[in-house]
């Protein structure tokens, strides 16, 4: 009896592909809604400074309000002096400012070209006093990994976000930028034991 071959190609390669398909592990089922959505995670915000800084005047206006400067209306009018040191005598303006932060100068943190109304990078690119902490963040990398983990700066809000909101401190928030050492802090005593008779616990 004979047989022709050509009537069993389709069988043959049909057997071929469920073959290959059983050699495989077997397939998961796409997931279900309910283990796609993550937990509401509510917003962490980072303060940031209003805008750029300004100069008490000492008076107040009509409705009892402070009057201040910007800075760049005085920084304007005359050129920077590039050598001006944070901690040296200044005889113009901030005669009364005392820095202490390396051996920074006023143009390594502050744009002269705009009056010192923006902040300038190492790179020469102006940054608005708004996004201090990337100036910040040039030259204090360890502190702002830190910070990115959540063991540097204050915060209030909610540790676990599925329960509330965060709103995080900015640098400037408890450093003072010109002299940003943090003053040296004793630590709190612990919490008192409520039985300090050593007695075990209810």
């Amino acid at each position: 009896m004979s047989h022709d071959i050509r009537h069993y190609r389709p069988l043959a390669l049909l057997a071929l592909v469920f073959a290959a398909g059983c050699g495989r592990a077997p397939v998961e089922p796409a997931p279900t809604a309910k283990f796609e959505m993550a937990a509401t995670r509510h917003p962490v915000a980072i303060r940031r400074p209003a805008g750029p800084p300004s100069v008490p005047t000492g008076t107040l206006d009509e409705k009892g309000r402070p009057v201040t400067i910007a800075c760049a209306n005085c920084h304007a009018t005359k050129p920077a002096v590039a050598d001006a040191k944070l901690g040296s005598p200044l005889k113009l303006f901030h005669q009364g400012l005392i820095g202490q932060h390396g051996t920074l100068s006023c143009v390594s943190c502050h744009n002269p070209t705009d009056g010192y109304a923006s902040l300038r990078l190492a790179d020469g690119k102006s940054v608005p006093y708004a996004e201090v902490m990337t100036l910040c963040a040039q030259c204090h990398g360890p502190q702002f990994r830190d910070y990115q983990h959540g063991a540097h700066g204050g915060m209030t809000g909610y540790w676990d976000l599925s329960k509330g909101s965060r709103v995080r401190n900015n640098c400037v928030d408890c450093h003072d930028s010109h002299a940003p050492k943090y003053p040296t802090v004793t630590p709190a005593p612990g919490p008192n034991d409520r039985n300090p008779s050593g007695g075990g616990h209810e």
